[in-house]
């Protein structure tokens, strides 16, 4: 009764703000795909993946190769996926870094269906998906506000949806946008998205958190908009413990082997190293001290775990990235670092700044900043299938295929170019 009689894949796009990085500008909608695998019992677990064309057409292409599997045999449904998928264009913009679209493939459309079928694993057996994970070493999972430079509103667009965000261009305005968000979450820790302005106006901003939040870790993230000189330049700003990390500060391994050399400050990274294939070149430079996790592209939640021991085996940090999503995958990450000890930081999430959801019950609530781990059966959420169309609807209306920050901003600014390091 385990066996897979149907798979749905149902491209969505939600409200995103303009929410401004060293490559651009988020576009006013962004695009995920909920994934639902259904047994011939009439049990369904759910999955959630990235919205672009290319994977969507993975999905769907993986999809029928995959019905009348059991559900619990991971290894096969990997194996099947393995030989079935077609590798992306080469010119596809989903390299997430140069080389690697044969090696990120198959653990990115993997990790959207493994997750659905770790929640129907859960249905079935009536256990929570960290029991199935080898049981929750904590019973909440701590998050951080993650901040973000943005304009007021999209600039380009009628849509009548407010932003209720705001302007945040200056310390003053990063400062305000982080006491709603902390307000409102309770978050413990707090990440500022950087790369925007001129290094040393965003290390103002970093300064006037500490002043406001004097107990709260510090962290910032330009994505590989400096070099390693301005870095070095630099590092003197973040003595005194400004910082809890510095995350992907310039341009590749070697560059951020180079800035490790240099200082005490651990360095993070969620773009250097992005698969196990990573993992060596990482160890042998010295080129980070936390791995910023993400079972979207490592290839599931059980693959998670796998770098989790590699991490502490090295004596490597680990925490979460996150990117833009909705509550499916909020609660996959819940659980996965339920089941993980040696994730020590608070994990990132987007999840503040979205609105909707496909889950029942709406947005899922934070406690002092953290998740409560559900005892429910799977993941711990179940479908709205009226959000769901909804949803559904707006992505056939939004028009955007693919999220393209760089062109996004060449409205605002015709001779953007995107590209890093750009300070």
């Amino acid at each position: 009764m385990s066996r897979i009689k149907q798979i749905e894949i149902t491209p969505i796009a939600f409200r995103d703000p303009p929410l401004l990085n060293v490559y651009g500008v988020h576009e006013a909608w962004a695009l995920r795909t909920i994934i639902e695998i259904k047994t011939e019992d009439g049990n369904y677990g759910l999955g959630e993946s990235y919205g672009d064309e290319q994977t969507i057409s993975q999905l769907r292409q993986v999809a029928p190769h995959l019905v009348g599997m059991d559900v619990f045999n991971v290894n096969a449904i990997r194996n099947k996926i393995e030989s079935v998928v077609t590798l992306p264009d080469p010119n596809s913009g989903l390299d997430i870094a140069p080389g690697t679209l044969g090696a990120t493939t198959v653990p990115r459309i993997f990790s959207a269906f493994e997750v659905a079928c770790l929640d129907l694993m859960g249905k079935i057996t009536g256990r929570p998906v960290c029991d199935l994970l080898g049981g929750k070493v904590r019973n909440e999972v701590a998050y951080s506000a993650y901040l973000f430079y943005k304009f007021e509103r999209h600039g380009f667009t009628e849509d009548p949806w407010v932003d209720t965000w705001g302007e945040a261009v200056t310390p003053e305005q990063i400062v305000a946008q982080a006491k709603k968000m902390i307000d409102q979450y309770g978050f413990q820790s707090i990440k500022l998205k950087a790369g925007v302005f001129e290094p040393e106006q965003e290390i103002e901003a970093l300064e006037a958190l500490r002043e406001a939040f004097p107990n709260l870790p510090l962290r910032i993230d330009p994505n590989g908009g400096w070099t390693v000189e301005t870095t070095k330049r630099l590092l003197d700003k973040f003595g005194n413990g400004l910082l809890q990390y510095l995350e992907d500060p310039v341009h590749g391994q070697e560059a951020m082997g180079q800035v490790s050399s240099m200082t005490d400050i651990p360095l993070a990274t969620n773009m250097y190293v992005i698969g196990f294939f990573d993992i060596p070149k990482a160890i042998k430079l010295d080129s980070v001290q936390v791995i910023l996790s993400d079972h979207h592209y490592w290839g599931g939640l059980k693959a998670t775990q796998e770098l989790a021991q590699l991490c502490k085996t090295w004596d490597i940090g680990l925490s979460m990235h996150s990117n833009s999503h909705l509550g499916i995958s909020l609660m996959a990450m819940t659980h996965a670092a339920a089941a993980i000890d040696n994730l020590t930081y608070a994990c990132d999430t987007h999840y503040p700044w979205q609105e909707e959801e496909v889950i029942v019950g709406g947005k899922i609530p934070f406690k002092n900043g953290a998740v409560v781990v559900p005892d429910k059966p799977g993941l711990g959420v179940e479908l709205d299938r009226d959000a769901l169309a909804v949803l559904a609807k707006n992505y056939e209306n939004c028009g955007i295929r693919a999220r393209n920050d760089v062109a996004e901003m060449r409205k605002y600014q015709p001779d953007w170019k995107g590209t890093v390091p750009r300070f």
